[in-house]
């Protein structure tokens, strides 16, 4: 595994999510920046009592510079609202900030975040996290659950299930949207994954 310096020696010590938004574009704690076009930080109110965690940008975030803008993104604005959740209400992020990704032709192909990478990025998470302080956390697909849980976590096994992050913040682990975008069983999957945002929005509710 390449050797990273981290992100922690970029993360502002004080200044709230301003600073963190302003910090970001910075950080060369692994290489992911040399290719992306920019660092998509994440959104949403800074008291949100609900985070979304994703594992990267994708190819139309990269570009455009906000999460969940692409197909995964507009997969996510039907399923939150078929699951009564307002977009406006949450906080959206990415476990890693940068798109890795692999030429194909003129086409930029995902490819998923290194182990190294996913732990050198990790901090800004961690910065989002303490800023906004959410009540519970959806966590979209492996990476975001490596990051957060734990490497030998699976979604698979805990889909749905109320679980508890390290730090005692309740969680809900679930696929990723984009997983459902390219479901061949894709009216079946859309209402599990509802099913899953609804399960989130009941354990907030308690």
């Amino acid at each position: 595994m390449t050797k990273y310096a981290g992100a922690r020696e970029w993360i502002p010590e004080s200044g709230g999510m301003r600073a963190v938004r302003t910090a970001l574009p910075t950080c060369r704690g692994c290489d992911l920046w040399e290719d992306a076009e920019q660092v998509v930080p994440g959104e949403g109110p800074v008291r949100a009592r609900m985070m979304l965690v994703g594992e990267q940008p994708g190819d139309v975030e990269d570009k455009a510079g906000h999460v969940f803008v692409g197909p995964a993104g507009r997969l996510l604005d039907k399923a939150l609202e078929a699951a009564g959740i307002e977009r406006k209400d949450v906080f959206l992020t990415n476990a890693v900030k940068h798109f890795r990704f692999e030429p194909r032709g003129k086409r930029r192909i995902h490819k998923t975040p290194s182990t190294g990478q996913i732990v050198a990025c990790s901090p800004w998470l961690d910065a989002e996290r303490a800023i906004v302080r959410p009540e519970l956390v959806v966590v979209l697909g492996a990476v975001a659950a490596r990051t957060l849980l734990g490497p030998d976590f699976r979604v698979t096994q805990h889909r749905g299930e109320r679980v508890d992050l390290p730090d005692g913040t309740p969680a809900i682990p679930t696929v990723h949207p984009s997983s459902v975008v390219r479901s061949r069983e894709y009216r079946r999957d859309f209402e599990l994954f509802v099913t899953d945002l609804r399960t989130a929005a009941e354990v907030l509710g308690q």
